[in-house]
């Protein structure tokens, strides 16, 4: 059996077509990996997002609470070298 050119020329474009659709089968597949992979990195940069506000709200009250520190350091200080009160009675 002898293949006409119009047998080739099917015979190609099913080939064609084939290879498409296992080519876009592929992407589709690709498209599901990359939209998980996308879902990842996003609830990811949210928790970092969360994470650098707790550390920057973190040092905020360390930064407050060192400053009430070293008001009362002075304080201290103020009394430790202040002279003696003689008790009365």
């Amino acid at each position: 059996m002898f293949l006409t050119r119009q047998h080739v020329a099917i015979v190609r474009t099913l080939g064609v077509a084939i290879v498409a659709t296992v080519g876009l089968s592929a992407c589709a597949t690709y498209d599901d990996e990359f939209a998980g992979i996308n879902s990842r990195l996003d609830t990811l940069d949210t928790r970092v997002q969360s994470a650098a506000q707790s550390a920057e709200s973190a040092n905020q009250s360390a930064q407050q609470a060192n400053q009430r520190l070293d008001q009362m350091e002075s304080r201290v200080q103020q009394l430790e070298t202040a002279p003696r009160r003689v008790p009365r009675g």
